[in-house]
């Protein structure tokens, strides 16, 4: 593995623990539609962490989550409970952004973010054991 995917790896990750905090300074603000969509951003850009040291990207997320699933989750990189975890993280991001009926709750939301922060961990040491 090369040195430039390992570096964009990282920045990568760099940007989903950022986006995670944006998460709960949100989350502590009450504004439990935006927390959502930030901590599934996190989620998102750690699973982009990951492609990155394969080199591979996708222009939709369902591509770049579908790719996840198929060879880091079904094959057991990460935990099987994780594709489920973020299965419900992303209709919850879509909800929260779009369904004017949805309810937000202060539980689904804390959960969100707890699924942002299991997954940073676990590609933080995937990454380091590159």
């Amino acid at each position: 593995m090369d040195n430039k995917a390992i570096e964009f790896s990282k920045y990568r990750l760099e940007r989903a623990k950022e986006t995670l905090e944006t998460a709960k300074l949100i989350f502590n603000a009450k504004d439990y539609r935006s927390a959502n969509n930030r901590a599934y951003y996190a989620i998102f850009y750690a699973i982009r962490a990951v492609l990155a040291l394969e080199r591979k990207d996708f222009k939709r997320h369902k591509d770049v989550i579908a790719y996840f699933n198929q060879y880091y989750i079904n094959t057991e990189i990460f935990p099987k409970k994780l594709g489920h975890k973020i299965s419900i993280a992303q209709t919850t991001r879509e909800d929260s952004d779009y369904d004017d009926g949805f309810i937000v709750s202060l539980e689904k939301t804390q959960s969100q973010i707890e699924t942002a922060e299991e997954l940073i961990n676990l590609v933080q040491k995937y990454i380091e054991n590159r």
